[in-house]
């Protein structure tokens, strides 16, 4: 008799590499010890870095063609694990499962967006269905109790970084002057990041002009901010898209993040990796990544002024408080959001697959 293995299922709706995709990859590889890691997505370049991790990947061209895809993949185990996060692709499980039967636990991993029907509307399909929506900040969970999704079906788990990527990112030199020079600004440049405040705060004030400030990231806003900074704001440079995030970061001496209804933020985990202190709005889900004075600071979202004179305190703040910031955010990286600490979030709500296997 053939012993049937149970599987982790990754249905992905895009397969671009961004965070959501870095998640899965993550969450694939750090169960494999106990469950056979499988993911399924459009093609793209999540597909190359599966392989590259030697994790089983299947690509689909349409819906219609993983609908096709999913009883093959069924018939071959008798208790899996599901983690998907289109909301069709979690009703194509459940809808075959009805004939199939495979005993399951099923997570429906919300990341949020820039679209709220997309991102948060759409979830209270899966109401009184067998699925636990995972909110990847309790920011995300507000948003979805605000369209209407059953909080009895909500749990928080935050997003993390390996503890390989942890331990081997580079770093920042520890700070030996005071003051910072150096901004990096890594986002989408869409009109909801919110890009268009910095550029105000240095329309307010000209003593900001001698900080040299870098921002990663294409987006609709592009062009236009891009001709603004160089109107303006010859200090500010739009690199666009770049593979070097990691050089830039140990680079610099701040990340600073603008959007206010981010839902997470994994570039601000990164930049606690690599010792560099974060200036973050005051709302949304990335600000509940730091502690205000501790391991980060605030300025009041959207609130131009308010940034000019966060970073205008910046400009001239001890050595050693700059490095105790950033020493502060290492250590809350390994305490709260490392693969050691989150991973086991997973294992438990997949216990009942897992130990039954």
């Amino acid at each position: 008799m053939t012993v049937k293995k149970t599987r982790l299922l990754y249905l992905l709706h895009s397969g671009n590499l961004y965070g959501t995709e870095r998640m899965a990859l993550v969450t694939l590889e750090g169960l494999s010890d106990q469950l056979e890691p499988v993911l399924f997505a459009p093609s793209g370049a999540v597909h190359d870095e599966a392989r590259r991790l030697g994790i089983e990947s299947h690509e689909f061209k349409s819906s219609l063609d993983l609908f096709k895809q999913i009883p093959a993949f069924l018939r071959e185990t008798d208790t899996i694990a599901v983690c998907a996060t289109g909301v069709s692709h979690s009703l194509m499980f459940l809808v075959w499962n009805c004939f199939f039967r495979v005993k399951n636990v099923h997570l429906h991993l919300v990341h949020g967006g820039t679209d709220e029907r997309l991102s948060y509307g759409r979830k209270k399909r899966l109401n009184n269905l067998p699925v636990l929506l995972v909110a990847v900040s309790n920011y995300v969970r507000q948003r979805l109790l605000e369209h209407n999704v059953r909080p009895q079906q909500i749990k928080v788990l935050e997003n993390f970084l390996p503890d390989t990527q942890i331990a081997n990112a580079p770093q920042r030199p520890p700070f030996q002057a005071d003051g910072i020079r150096k901004i990096l600004v890594i986002s989408r440049i869409d009109p909801i990041k919110r890009i268009d405040v910095l550029l105000d705060a240095l329309d307010i004030a000209p003593s900001l002009s001698s900080l040299e400030i870098r921002i990663l990231g294409t987006g609709w806003d592009f062009d236009t901010l891009k001709e603004r900074a160089k109107r303006d704001h010859p200090n500010v440079t739009f690199v666009g898209f770049t593979n070097q995030v990691e050089q830039e970061l140990v680079s610099s001496d701040l990340l600073l993040h603008l959007c206010p209804t981010e839902p997470f933020g994994l570039a601000i985990l990164e930049a606690m990796a690599a010792h560099v202190p974060i200036l973050l709005p005051n709302e949304g889900g990335a600000a509940s990544l730091i502690e205000d004075g501790v391991s980060g600071l605030y300025f009041q979202a959207n609130d131009a002024q308010d940034l000019v004179r966060q970073l205008s305190y910046l400009q001239s703040a001890k050595a050693e408080e700059l490095k105790k910031l950033a020493d502060n955010a290492h250590q809350r990286l390994l305490q709260h959001y490392s693969s050691r600490v989150r991973l086991n979030d997973y294992r438990e709500l997949f216990e009942k697959v897992i130990t039954d296997d």
